[in-house]
């Protein structure tokens, strides 16, 4: 009943695999130099700052199973879901789109792309923040991936893709004073996705990936 309140978008997925198990999802190719400092893997919550193209090797595999979780028409938010749903037709990723029905409550929404069983939930829009950060913290198995925003406390299955620009982090804290729309560009967007997952699939997660240097 919680999720008839998310509309449910049909993507360039298969239709019935996903109720199948399967084997947690591998890398196809490396990072390259520069993602990550080799001789540390980086703590939970801790901030990275990879070199720019460091994560292009890096694709997911064939089928990968991504739910896009989305609310608002702003234009930031139009961009990230164009730039996930580019980068899934690009990659064969299996993607399907669960848009928000009431912006005023949105943990159903969240409970219905859980309820999909996805490899991988990815969310655009800041006023996913607050609800994510009250879910997110009880589906510890599931990972999540925050494009353009970050929880303030993320569990180790959270993990966020953001620059100066952006960086919102939840009503309680505001919106930061360098938050810039016009930051929000194609090539940030895209390599925000291709970043995350990249950091995903190589299970760095629970950590905040800083893309100020495009």
């Amino acid at each position: 009943m919680l999720a008839a309140a998310a509309a449910l978008v049909t993507g360039c997925g298969s239709g019935d695999g996903w109720s199948q198990p399967r084997p947690k999802p591998a890398p196809v190719g490396t990072l390259g130099p520069g993602f990550v400092d080799p001789s540390a893997s980086p703590t939970p919550e801790a901030t990275i700052t990879p070199r720019p193209g460091s994560w292009t090797g890096v694709h997911p595999p064939k089928n990968y199973r991504v739910v896009l979780l989305t609310v608002g028409d702003d234009a930031p938010t139009k961009a990230l879901v164009t730039a996930v749903k580019d980068w899934a037709e690009d990659e064969h990723v299996d993607l399907r789109t669960v848009v928000a029905g009431d912006p005023h409550n949105l943990v159903p929404s969240i409970t219905k792309a859980l309820e999909m069983g996805p490899d991988l939930i990815v969310t655009a829009g800041n006023d996913l923040i607050d609800p994510l950060a009250l879910v997110t913290a009880n589906h510890l198995s599931q990972q999540f991936l925050v494009v353009g925003a970050e929880l303030a406390e993320p569990t180790h299955n959270v993990t966020a893709v953001d620059w100066s620009g952006a960086s919102f982090r939840g009503e309680g804290l505001g919106m930061s004073s360098t938050y810039n729309p016009e930051s929000f560009t194609a090539e940030r967007c895209a390599a925000s996705i291709r970043a995350g997952v990249a950091a995903v699939l190589n299970d760095l997660t629970g950590i905040v990936i800083w893309l100020d240097q495009l």
